[in-house]
C-alpha cells in the first residue's frame, strides 16, 4: 500500500510536532496532510507557533494514530523543503471550508512541503509496509 491510499482509507488523529531553532517543541492537532505522486506531503497551516518553528528548524515530526483497539499508525520524520502561499492553490487544496470572513480572521495561511525522509509504525521500529509513492 502507498502513503496516500493508507491515509485516505483510514480514520485517526493526526499530531504534527516541530520545534523551535533552541529545541523548544511543540505538537498540534492537524488534519492528515495532502499526499504527492512524488511522495511529498504538504501540510495548509496558519501563522502560529508550528508554522514560526519551521522557519528556523526545518524539521517535524508527524505521527498518525489509527481509530479503533490496540496502537496502530505511523510516524514519519520529515524535512521542510517549501513553504507556498498561493491562496489559490491552497484554497484548491483545503478540505475545511469556511465564510470568508470566518477564514479571513483566523489570518494567513500556508502550504508547507516536506520531504519524507524516514517512516516508522506507530509502536517499534520495524517497517510499516507503506510505501511512499
Amino acid at each position: 500500500m502507498i502513503l496516500k491510499q493508507y491515509l485516505e482509507s483510514r480514520e485517526g488523529k493526526s499530531i504534527l510536532s516541530t520545534a523551535n531553532a533552541e529545541g523548544m517543541v511543540t505538537s498540534a492537532i492537524y488534519s492528515r496532510p495532502h499526499v504527492f505522486e512524488d511522495g511529498t506531503i504538504a501540510f495548509i497551516m496558519r501563522k502560529r507557533l508550528t508554522h514560526e518553528n519551521l522557519k528556523t528548524n526545518p524539521y517535524a515530526s508527524y505521527m498518525f494514530i489509527e481509530e479503533g483497539h490496540g496502537y496502530q499508525g505511523i510516524r514519519l520524520f520529515l524535512k521542510k523543503i517549501k513553504e507556498d502561499t498561493d491562496n489559490a492553490l491552497i484554497d484548491r487544496m483545503k478540505r475545511r471550508h469556511l465564510t470568508p470572513e470566518e477564514d479571513e480572521a483566523k489570518g494567513p495561511k500556508f502550504l508547507m512541503c516536506f520531504r519524507v525522509e524516514r517512516m516508522l509504525p506507530l509502536i517499534g521500529d520495524g517497517d510499516p509496509g507503506i510505501a511512499l509513492k
